[in-house]
């Protein structure tokens, strides 16, 4: 007999219409026009977050959302690093995080001050930054990046630099791939990401043989090498769209199924699954809870704050991002 789960698969099955809004969704749409605020929230985010936002995104998207934004106040619904990037691009804005404690294990993998102890020891390296770093990191990067345009950053990184790719080395390892080009990778990976394990998968596979299976770079090689397609989150609402399956395996945060099925609703979106569990939810961000959004705009606080010198320091490989990303 095939092998098959231990527990019932989490699936979103096509669905009419979105869930009514709750008197709690309803008071934040009104603090939002008193605020004179803008909501932006990561694809990740729970359904309820996604509902009340103005943009849901990946971190490229929410980077120019946030440059652009002309509201008094930007609510971002993601993690601390997330925050820090719409302060860091549009410094006059009031920028809030439903909680100040939703952290990063990638940004957490790389402290500022052992990456500027590695650029000590090795003045000519070439720095890509994936975006989930601190604004320290960025302010000591030469560009970053996303895993919607990693490859496209990479490779403009003139040709004669030796690059040290940070601080995801799951991601940077699939650039290489992609790109051929060379990288050292710093050791850090997703805490999340890498719960998803070939047999894990090939299980879900199993129950939905029709399936393909879309996974982010973030995975582990054997995960990235059993998928239909590897791609970041944005990729894989194209790749839904266009694919003729009306059923296909998600393997990502399980935030990735509420925004799927709002803009692909005719099709069913199954969770990748882990061997210890039917979905994967990031603990950080899953840490904003609708009330604590609605507590945020109430009260304009938790607000993220940067010291001027980091953020300006910051802000040039962002910056470079942006345009290599238009080019």
């Amino acid at each position: 007999m095939p092998a098959v789960l231990d527990y019932e698969p989490l699936i979103v099955a096509p669905r009419s219409a979105p869930p009514s809004l709750t008197a709690i969704q309803d008071e934040i749409l009104a603090l939002k026009q008193e605020r004179n605020a803008v909501i932006l929230a990561h694809n990740y985010q729970i359904e309820a977050i996604q509902q009340v936002a103005d943009y849901v995104g990946d971190s490229l998207g929410l980077s120019y959302q946030a440059q652009a934004a002309e509201a008094d106040v930007i609510l971002f619904c993601g993690v601390h690093f997330m925050a820090e990037t719409a302060k860091i691009v549009n410094p006059g804005r009031t920028v809030l995080l439903p909680d100040m404690d939703a952290g990063c294990s990638l940004s957490d993998s790389c402290p500022a001050e052992r990456l500027a102890a590695y650029k000590e020891a090795n003045p000519e390296v070439y720095v890509v930054a994936y975006i989930n770093c601190s604004a320290g990191v960025k302010a000591l990067s030469d560009v970053i990046c996303t895993s919607g345009n990693a490859k496209k950053i990479v490779s403009q990184v003139p040709a004669d630099r030796e690059i040290l790719f940070v601080p995801d080395q799951n991601l940077g390892q699939w650039v290489s791939q992609q790109t051929g080009r060379a990288m050292k990778m710093w050791p850090g990976s997703c805490y999340a990401h890498v719960q998803f394990t070939t047999e894990a998968i090939e299980k879900i596979r199993l129950q939905f043989p029709d399936a393909p299976v879309m996974a982010h770079p973030e995975c582990v090689q054997a995960v990235r090498d059993i998928a239909d397609e590897v791609c970041s989150t944005e990729m894989m609402v194209k790749f839904a769209k266009e694919s003729p399956a009306q059923q296909i395996i998600v393997v990502t945060e399980s935030g990735m199924l509420h925004r799927l099925a709002k803009d692909v609703p005719e099709k069913t979106f199954i969770a990748g699954p882990t061997n210890t569990c039917a979905c994967n939810d990031c603990r950080f961000m899953k840490m904003n809870t609708i009330e604590k959004v609605r507590d945020a705009l109430k009260i304009l606080s938790p607000a993220i704050e940067m010291d001027e010198t980091v953020r300006v320091a910051a802000l040039a490989p962002i910056q470079r991002m942006l345009d290599w990303s238009k080019a």
